[in-house]
């Protein structure tokens, strides 16, 4: 994403431009070694209704403490976890929700990197854990610093919106 079309997205709104930047430019680079090729869509300082079915967690702990979760519909898994290890599924299999544990653990792993330096800076992160279901709600307490950025698969062969669509959130509580 250009600079001018960054600042355009965040233009009014409270989002810190810092974990911005370290979730696209995190989602950006493990996506790519999934040979997809992703946009980002949008961005949100409040929590989102999420609509994928599979849902990476991994708690993070340094200069601050959170999660950041990776929810991911169906069809898009399937494709970034094929991608990933160059296997065709064709279908949620026990395969995929381990790959997407791992597609989580890349961009955790981008994240804390691009972090590392900054206020936001955390240094030991969790195994990841993977929800598969829909229709579930994460509570957030106040005061965290949250961001969700969405991305959109470029794929034009998976027809169905909500089948190309990735949310990223990050909540963080600064010790």
């Amino acid at each position: 994403m250009s600079m001018v079309a960054e600042e355009s997205m965040l233009a009014g709104m409270e989002i810190n431009p810092l974990l911005f930047k370290a979730v696209t430019d995190s989602v950006q680079s493990a996506l790519e070694m999934c040979d997809l090729n992703i946009r980002c869509v949008g961005v949100s300082a409040t929590p989102t209704q999420e609509s994928g079915i599979i849902t990476g967690m991994i708690g993070v702990h340094g200069k601050v403490s959170g999660f950041v979760s990776v929810n991911i519909a169906e069809q898009f898994v399937i494709n970034a976890v094929e991608g990933l290890l160059q296997e065709k599924f064709g279908k949620l299999t026990s395969q995929v929700v381990d790959g997407a544990g791992e597609i989580t653990n890349i961009i955790v792993g981008g994240i804390k990197s691009a972090l590392a330096k900054s206020e936001f800076g955390f240094s030991q992160i969790t195994v990841p854990s993977v929800i598969v279901g829909q229709n579930f709600t994460i509570a957030y307490s106040r005061g965290l610093e949250f961001l969700t950025v969405t991305f959109e698969n470029n794929d034009a062969d998976v027809i169905r919106l909500e089948e190309r669509m990735m949310h990223v959130s990050m909540s963080l509580l600064t010790l």
